[in-house]
């Protein structure tokens, strides 16, 4: 019996504490001590969240110089800029090796070295050419083009010298400092080089020409390329380049003609264009089978409007899409969707604060500010090893 009992209290025990437990969860406690119930609110229509979609970030994001100050940016391409890394001078050109987690700056003072993991400068290493000034503007002395070896140990830069003979300037990326240099044509705006990294081409503005350099044996030849004659108010010159898997160099003149050069023979042929517009920047787009080039408007033999021409490296078609404001540069998203331009543009100081952020199948634009002349554009995917 009295086992009976104990067993009874103890289940009574029990009940009266499930009891309590049970109140106070259905209360919460009232601003002053008080305690009122909790209503459970009825269900309300729910719109279903794909929570992969939240919470997607780019896939990449942009890495740009800033031409009128001394910095580079980390810029989303949606929400502008994320960081800025100090890089020297009035910086011009990118030349990525993502292979190494570093990105390399042509700036008015000498090659930047940016680590891309870390936002930060690891060095400045200066040229052996002196820079007697150091300023701003359309003729500034000066790193301009850059570009790296295929194995990431060389990177070489085309450095401008006002009254001199410009140079083409090599740097080992492990020693980081100059080991030599070559002369080249004047104000060389790009550097490009072989898919075997035997030859480096270097893009000289205003001498009309392109110097094969052989970075071992440091000898030079100069190839005149002027398809349109040296008139047209000095409009009918070589911007930039890009270098076919075949080895021939592709060079777009004033919306005019697409030259195709053949660096073994020095020899060239014209292929013709139709976007009559004053041509600077071009890229591959991602999958590598179109040409982006950056069309500025009317100037010299060339009447038109800014535009953007998509080439189509097998076929030649052209798509011609009509811009509102002027650019410099242009990169192309990971997927082949969007086109980066930069409002930065060099001649004559008539560019502006920003870039155009292009859809290329709908031909759409959107412009997002950017401060300090953006000039270079370089696209940073996020797939990099870890330092």
């Amino acid at each position: 019996m009295r086992q009976q009992r104990n067993k009874r209290g103890l289940l009574a025990v029990i009940a009266a504490l499930w009891m309590t437990l049970a109140l106070a969860s259905c209360s919460v406690q009232q601003e002053g001590g008080a305690s009122a119930p909790v209503m459970s609110p009825s269900p309300a229509p729910t719109t279903p969240v794909d929570k992969e979609a939240a919470t997607i970030e780019p896939e990449y994001s942009l890495l740009i110089t800033h031409s009128k100050s001394d910095y580079i940016s980390f810029t989303d391409p949606d929400k502008g800029v994320t960081d800025k890394v100090v890089a020297g001078a009035f910086p011009f050109g990118i030349a990525l090796a993502e292979a190494d987690n570093r990105a390399y700056v042509s700036t008015a003072e000498g090659i930047a070295v940016i680590n891309t993991q870390q936002h930060k400068r690891e060095a400045l290493v200066p040229y052996q050419s002196a820079i007697q000034e150091v300023k701003f503007g359309e003729y500034r002395p000066g790193g301009m083009g850059i570009a790296v070896s295929p194995d990431g140990r060389y990177v070489y830069v085309g450095v401008y010298l006002a009254g001199k003979a410009s140079q083409l300037e090599i740097m080992d990326t492990e020693k980081l400092a100059m080991t030599g240099s070559v002369p080249v044509g004047i104000r060389p705006f790009d550097v490009v080089v072989s898919h075997d990294g035997s030859e480096i081409y270097s893009i000289d503005h205003d001498s009309y020409s392109v110097t094969i350099v052989d970075p071992q044996k440091l000898t030079a030849r100069k190839v005149n390329v002027a398809p349109f004659g040296k008139g047209g108010g000095g409009f009918e010159k070589p911007h930039y380049a890009i270098v076919q898997e075949d080895g021939h160099l592709l060079l777009p003149y004033q919306g005019r003609g697409l030259v195709v050069l053949d660096p073994v023979t020095g020899k060239f042929e014209t292929k013709p264009l139709t976007g009559n517009t004053h041509q600077e920047g071009v890229s591959l787009t991602a999958d590598g089978n179109k040409m982006l080039i950056v069309g500025n408007g009317a100037a010299g033999s060339a009447t038109g409007n800014p535009n953007l021409t998509v080439l189509d490296l097998g076929t030649l078609e052209e798509k011609i899409i009509p811009l509102n404001r002027t650019h410099q540069m242009v990169a192309n998203s990971p997927d082949g969707r969007l086109a980066y331009l930069t409002g930065g543009v060099t001649f004559a100081d008539t560019g502006w604060d920003g870039i155009t952020v292009l859809d290329l199948a709908e031909g759409t634009t959107r412009e997002l500010p950017l401060p300090d002349y953006p000039l270079d554009i370089a696209i940073l995917e996020k797939t990099q090893k870890a330092s």
